[in-house]
């Protein structure tokens, strides 16, 4: 068996998981997420704790095992606390700004780039340089994240670009040039 998808996922308290035919919604007091579940994987609520189960050994259901249970104890923590992600703007004239329901940037083009936040995805802006996402859903919030820094991924010669918080840059000399 797989070793992370047999361990059983407790249930916190406020936090309600309920399986129906292959779906699993979990519901808490920041919102309601549901997970579909693979062919060949099963669900049980008992006793405070959500257990899986899968039919046989085959390569895939072995991985959709871990991954599923993954997924379910991400949900019961994001319903429950929710995530955030952290980025940093570095570079001189760099900056980040709410637009509407989306962020504008100014990182070094010759025109700003707006980015569109998907539903569940809220963000705040500190000192134009520092950009926080929170959301229920751990996959989203990653992936806004990830999509912001692929604006301008940082650049280890000069220290520009989005980062995010508490990634260690180090930084490259460069060309040494004739003496």
């Amino acid at each position: 068996m797989s070793r992370i998808g047999r361990k059983p996922i407790s249930i916190p308290s406020g936090v309600e998981v309920k399986v129906n035919n292959a779906q699993v919604f979990v519901k808490g007091p920041l919102g309601q997420l549901e997970w579909s579940l693979s062919p060949g994987i099963q669900a049980q609520v008992e006793n405070g704790v959500v257990s899986l189960t899968r039919e046989n050994d085959s390569v895939r259901l072995r991985a959709m095992h871990g991954l599923t249970r993954a997924e379910i104890s991400n949900q019961i923590v994001g319903v429950k606390e929710g995530y955030q992600r952290d980025l940093e703007v570095m570079g001189v004239g760099y900056r980040a700004q709410i637009q509407g329901d989306g962020l504008s940037f100014t990182v070094g083009y010759a025109h700003p780039v707006s980015l569109e936040l998907p539903q569940g995805v809220k963000a705040t802006v500190e000192k134009q340089t520092l950009i926080s996402l929170k959301g229920i859903d751990k996959r989203v919030v990653s992936q806004v994240a990830a999509q912001i820094r692929e604006l301008k991924v940082p650049d280890v010669y000069k220290h520009k670009g989005i980062k995010y918080a508490g990634e260690v840059l180090r930084k490259k000399a460069g060309k040494a040039g004739k003496k």
